[in-house]
């Protein structure tokens, strides 16, 4: 984990503890990569809930309740299925503030309009929910790493 990241996690942690509030990770293409940044930091007991790792369409639908018709109709890489994902992930926790990361990392699964690098976002307060479509370059790890800088940088948008 870069020293960047770590940075970055630090000042989301000392957002969230400020303002009281606490974290919920829902993860598809990150693998838990975020969850993993912010619990490298002492002390984040005090401000991280939980992570959800929905790596497949199945789980999202059973622990986030992401619509199966919406993933059928619009793919699993989509605005709608990131704010979704956010949404079930602060239905089912104790959390404040969630985030959502749902991509292609590659190298394979690509689909016509969505390269490899494609990445959705999700962000969720309260009734605020913000969304976003990236399309990163590099190989699978850098993706991936460019996902997770890019999740926590929305996130401090969001808390602030």
């Amino acid at each position: 984990m870069t020293n960047d990241i770590l940075d970055l996690s630090a000042k989301v942690g000392r957002a969230l503890q400020a303002k009281g509030l606490l974290l919920v990770t829902a993860e598809s293409c990150t693998g838990g990569g975020v969850a993993q940044a912010v619990t490298e930091v002492a002390g984040s007991t005090g401000w991280f809930d939980c992570g959800f790792v929905t790596y497949s369409n199945a789980s999202k639908t059973e622990l986030l309740d992401v619509s199966a018709a919406l993933m059928a109709q619009l793919g699993s890489v989509s605005e709608e299925v990131a704010s979704a994902m956010a949404t079930g992930a602060l239905a089912n926790s104790n959390a404040h503030v969630a985030l959502s990361t749902t991509g292609i990392a590659g190298p394979s699964g690509a689909v016509p309009g969505k390269p490899v690098g494609t990445v959705c976002f999700g962000w969720a307060r309260g009734d605020t929910i913000l969304t976003e479509r990236l399309v990163f370059a590099g190989d699978r790890h850098a993706v991936r790493e460019q996902t997770v800088v890019h999740a926590l940088q929305g996130l401090l948008r969001i808390i602030e």
